[in-house]
C-alpha cells in the first residue's frame, strides 16, 4: 500500500490506534507514521506490527518507548528530537494517546516548550462503548479504572452517584463482577448498565440489564478488554428501598410481572430491572 509522503514541520503528532481490528486505522494516521521523522509508541513490538500490517516502511528510524513508566529521560529525549527539528509521531498501544494511555506529561512539556501538538483522531474504546451500549449519549462522564479496594471503589462511586449523566469506566475481567456488585450496592441494584468487551474483535459482546443483574451473570472472570457503562440517575431519585417496599406489598396480591409492571410504572423506572427484582422477593417469600 502506498501511503501519502507529507510534510510535517517539528513537534508531536499523537496517533490513535486500533482498540481490536487492525483496519480501523485511519488513512491520516498511516500517512503521519509513515512521515514522521521519528515515531515514538507505549509498546514498541505492537506498533511495528501494526506498521507491518499496513505496510508502512520504517527505513532506518528507530521506534522510542514511551510509557506509564517512563520518567523525565524519555520525555527529554523525545524534546530533543523536536528541538532539533524533527517530527515525532506518538501512538499508545491501543486507543487514544491521553485516555486512560500515556501521553498527558509528554504533551504538555511539548506544548510547554512552544512546539506544536496535534492529533489524528480514530479509535477510542469510550466512544465506541458509548455508541453500542444503549445508554443516553447527550452527556457522559469518563472516570477511568475506579480504585481495586472495594472500600475506596464505592467511595468513588458515592462521588458519581448524581453526575447527570452515563458514567463509563474501564476495568480488569478480573474486578468486573466485584465491581458492578459494588456498583449495584452504591447506585442501586435496578439502574441500567451495559457491560462491553473485546470491542470490534472477533468475540466482541454487549450484556446490558440492572446492576444487580449484570454482577449476578458473572460466574467466572470473562475475558478481554472491558468498558462498564451506567446509566445517570433518574429526574426523580429513587430509593431502592422504597422500590423493594412497594414490590414486597404488591407480590402479597398480584403476579411477578404484574407486579414489577405496577411499581416499575409508579416509580418510573426500568421494567427489566424490577422484574428481576420482583422474581428475587418472590423466591424469599415462597
Amino acid at each position: 500500500m502506498n501511503h501519502q509522503k507529507m510534510y510535517l514541520q517539528p513537534g508531536l503528532y499523537l496517533v490513535a490506534t486500533p482498540i481490536g481490528t487492525a483496519r480501523d486505522i485511519t488513512l491520516r494516521a498511516l500517512d503521519i507514521l509513515a512521515s514522521a521523522d521519528v515515531i515514538a509508541a507505549e509498546d514498541t513490538r505492537s506498533m511495528r506490527r501494526l506498521l507491518e500490517i499496513h505496510g508502512v516502511p520504517l527505513g532506518d528510524r528507530k521506534i522510542l518507548s514511551y510509557h506509564d513508566h517512563s520518567g523525565d529521560k524519555s520525555r527529554t529525549a523525545i524534546l530533543g528530537h523536536i528541538a532539533a527539528g524533527r517530527s515525532v509521531a506518538y501512538g499508545s498501544e491501543a486507543g487514544t494517546p491521553l485516555i486512560a494511555d500515556p501521553g498527558y506529561h509528554l504533551s504538555r512539556e511539548v506544548t510547554e516548550a512552544g512546539y506544536p501538538v496535534t492529533s489524528a483522531p480514530g479509535p477510542s474504546a469510550v466512544v465506541t462503548a458509548l455508541s453500542l451500549a444503549g445508554l443516553p449519549t447527550d452527556a457522559f462522564f469518563f472516570a477511568g479504572f475506579l480504585p481495586n479496594a472495594s472500600g475506596a471503589r464505592k467511595k468513588a462511586l458515592t462521588e458519581l452517584r448524581d453526575i447527570p449523566g452515563t458514567l463509563v469506566f474501564y476495568e480488569s475481567p478480573r474486578r468486573v463482577a466485584a465491581m458492578l456488585a459494588d456498583a449495584a450496592e452504591v447506585l442501586g441494584a435496578t439502574r441500567q448498565a451495559a457491560v462491553c468487551r473485546e470491542l470490534t474483535k472477533k468475540f466482541e459482546e454487549v450484556r446490558r440489564g440492572g446492576l444487580a443483574e449484570l454482577a449476578a451473570s458473572y460466574d467466572d472472570a470473562p475475558k478481554g478488554e472491558i468498558v462498564v457503562l451506567i446509566d445517570r440517575a433518574g429526574d426523580e431519585a429513587r430509593d431502592e428501598g422504597d422500590i423493594e417496599t412497594a414490590l414486597e406489598t404488591a407480590l402479597q396480591t398480584m403476579s411477578v410481572r404484574d407486579a414489577a409492571e405496577s411499581v416499575a410504572r409508579a416509580f418510573g423506572a426500568h421494567k427489566r430491572g424490577v422484574y428481576q427484582l420482583a422474581l428475587k422477593l418472590s423466591a424469599k417469600q415462597g
